[in-house]
């Protein structure tokens, strides 16, 4: 691996650091004690064309897997010009016990990128709730020459997160994408990035803070 390109590091438990809140709230470190009920509503995306997405949900539903067989995004060689941009959105139902809301803490993604010098990628995530106009977005870049495994962990500080709103059920979304910029590599050399896979689970991928709501 490449120094400074690795990010992230082995997928363990974490959740954000509790911070002082308002005195109507409170944080917590590990989630409610009721189930958390997490549902896919759609997937969609030229990363994620029809049939190239499998989507599965444990049994207790509590956690989510996406596999992608086709999230690929490439320059040069005989590709597509519309090719070096791909990107997916997952949109999710999630519904946490009353009382209580939540925010994504921090995720982690990985895959392969093969860059040729002077050749970059970007990976972004962005994430929101349905009809809220906050949204946070993280981008990881990545420059060539690199031909190996790659992993990007997004963490939010606790000021920053973007909270569920209390007592109104809003679907919650993820809009990945990856970009490749074939920049001063060698004319026609074929560079790309692909997303292999992105697990979700309350306690290690997708790690979730949570706090009570105010009192009504």
């Amino acid at each position: 691996m490449a120094g400074g390109l690795f990010m992230g590091g082995a997928i363990a438990a974490l959740f954000a650091t509790a911070l002082p809140l308002s005195s109507q709230s409170s944080p917590f470190d590990d989630p409610p004690p009721d189930k958390i009920v997490i549902s896919v509503a759609t997937v969609n995306g030229s990363g994620c064309p029809q049939g190239t997405a499998a989507v599965a949900v444990s049994p207790d539903n509590t956690a989510f897997t996406v596999t992608y067989s086709n999230y690929l995004a490439q320059v040069g060689g005989n590709a597509d010009p519309t090719a070096f941009r791909k990107n997916c959105q997952l949109n999710l139902n999630v519904h946490v016990p009353q009382g209580f809301t939540y925010a994504i803490a921090s995720a982690d993604y990985r895959g392969f990128a093969s860059l040729q010098s002077g050749a970059s990628s970007t990976e972004k995530a962005s994430y929101y709730f349905q009809g809220s106009p906050n949204t946070a977005s993280i981008t990881h870049p990545f420059r060539g020459p690199y031909g190996d495994d790659w992993q990007a962990t997004d963490t939010t500080d606790w000021a920053q997160l973007v909270w569920a709103p209390c007592g109104v059920q809003r679907n919650f979304n993820i809009n990945t994408e990856l970009r490749v910029n074939a920049g001063t590599s060698t004319p026609g050399s074929s560079s790309f990035m692909t997303m292999d896979s992105t697990d979700g689970d309350i306690s290690t991928v997708y790690h979730l803070a949570w706090k009570e709501c105010p009192s009504a």
